[in-house]
């Protein structure tokens, strides 16, 4: 892990009420990351990943504890703040790609550099640069129903990368893909960490992503069971 801390969770607890019953989604976990890890949380279905994932990707607040995004505490910042960090310094990849059908490969990748009013000038060779870094150079004027799933999620990587994000984090991204699919995204990723030293974290039951990561972050019923780094 590097030196810079990217991310912490200091007892972070996610507590959801039906009815009469509480349900401890995610029960005082604490970790850190660092700049350029590349990391998955794991666990089986229910044991809080993807609750950990929005509560880092302030999608969603703790009902105690406390998360840090470089060096910030996000419980003190306003809804504009949250909304300007995630724009800013987060990136995220779904399990179900969430582009937007009506633009092309181009106009998704560039949906948040346009969101944070960069001129176009320099949305277009962002874009024209994120397009060829994964892979979709000549793809970019088709439509998601154009593309196939791994195709989109490239695009949903590429939309992910362009404004240059602190940390990616990407709920199941191989979950929707066949296995060569999934290894040729895993590929994908490895590389702009290696390269580029881009942060991941992953949520994700899939033992190909777990046998990639070099840290695994094991939840069971929302705890913390294990935090193991490759050797």
């Amino acid at each position: 892990m590097s030196e810079e801390v990217m991310v912490r969770l200091d007892e972070v607890s996610r507590v959801y009420r039906q009815g009469t019953n509480e349900v401890r989604a995610v029960d005082r976990v604490s970790f850190s990351l660092g700049a350029g890890d590349f990391t998955a949380i794991c666990g089986p279905s229910g044991s809080g990943k993807t609750t950990v994932l929005n509560l880092i990707g302030c999608l969603d607040r703790p009902d105690e504890g406390r998360v840090f995004i470089e060096g910030r505490d996000v419980s003190s910042l306003s809804s504009g703040e949250l909304a300007r960090l995630r724009r800013d310094r987060i990136g995220f990849v779904f399990q179900s790609y969430n582009l937007i059908p009506v633009l092309t490969a181009a106009e998704n990748a560039a949906f948040v550099l346009e969101l944070q009013g960069r001129g176009r000038e320099e949305v277009r060779r962002r874009v024209a640069e994120v397009l060829a870094e994964v892979g979709l150079a000549d793809l970019g004027h088709r439509r998601p129903e154009d593309l196939s799933g791994g195709q989109q999620q490239r695009v949903a990587i590429a939309r992910a990368l362009a404004p240059e994000p602190a940390i990616i984090l990407a709920d199941e991204p191989t979950a929707n893909v066949d296995s060569a699919t999934a290894d040729g995204l895993l590929d994908l990723m490895e590389r702009l960490n290696r390269d580029r030293g881009t942060t991941f974290l992953f949520s994700t039951h899939d033992e190909r992503v777990m046998k990639r990561a070099r840290r695994l972050i094991r939840l069971r019923d929302g705890a913390l069971e294990a935090d193991t780094t490759a050797s």
